[in-house]
């Protein structure tokens, strides 16, 4: 006599449910902490503002500005290509993975409303 194989009934398992109630909490601190200041923002927001918009208008606003143009920009500060003095100044205080945090919050914020003329 021959018994019928049939599949197991699914079953989710406790580990697997709390490895789904983990992996979601990662990702709900990971967008939270994406919302916190980085530690050397200071330096930068004294002239260009905490969420990237100046409080003078000959100091440009960096709130929502394109990632890679950031970068590209603070580097050409950094190397002398662009001849600032403040700038070249703040940049060389630094790190690159600082510079790179302060770059990718000012872009993340959204962008300055301009006053209409």
């Amino acid at each position: 006599m021959s018994f019928p194989i049939r599949p197991a009934p699914f079953r989710p398992s406790r580990r697997a449910a709390a490895f789904g109630l983990g992996a979601a909490a990662s990702l709900f601190a990971f967008s939270t902490n994406a919302q916190t200041a980085p530690a050397r923002l200071g330096l930068c927001a004294a002239c260009h503002g905490e969420r990237g918009t100046a409080a003078t208008p000959l100091i440009p606003n960096l709130a929502g500005q394109n990632l890679p143009y950031l970068r590209a920009a603070f580097a050409a500060y950094r190397g002398g290509a662009r001849d600032v003095p403040a700038m070249r100044a703040a940049a060389s205080m630094l790190s690159e993975a600082d510079a790179d945090a302060v770059l990718a919050w000012y872009a993340a914020q959204p962008p300055a409303k301009t006053p209409a003329p």
